[in-house]
């Protein structure tokens, strides 16, 4: 998995999140960020890899982004380990 094709994964994901308002709704309260955060941070690693982690915290959300991304899971989760995510953590 290259970090470019981690990033494109990722973006995809934010698209899918901020599509959905219940998504959208449920990340920005578990995450804290708000609107102008989330613009200033889109570009950065660790944020796009939290994406991505948001996603996989809950599998019906993990399930429906792979069928929109057409990504198997595991993709997702090997473009959120190239992005750093996980680092002393199993998944």
């Amino acid at each position: 998995m290259t970090t470019d094709h981690a990033q494109a994964v990722a973006l995809r994901a934010a698209a899918f999140i901020f599509s959905e308002d219940d998504l959208r709704d449920r990340f920005i309260a578990l995450s804290g960020a708000g609107v102008d955060d989330i613009r200033a941070r889109i570009g950065e690693q660790d944020f796009l890899a939290s994406l991505l982690e948001f996603l996989m915290g809950h599998e019906p959300d993990l399930m429906a982004f792979s069928s929109y991304a057409e990504e198997k899971p595991e993709t997702i989760v090997k473009a959120w380990r190239a992005l750093g995510g996980g680092e002393g953590q199993e998944w």
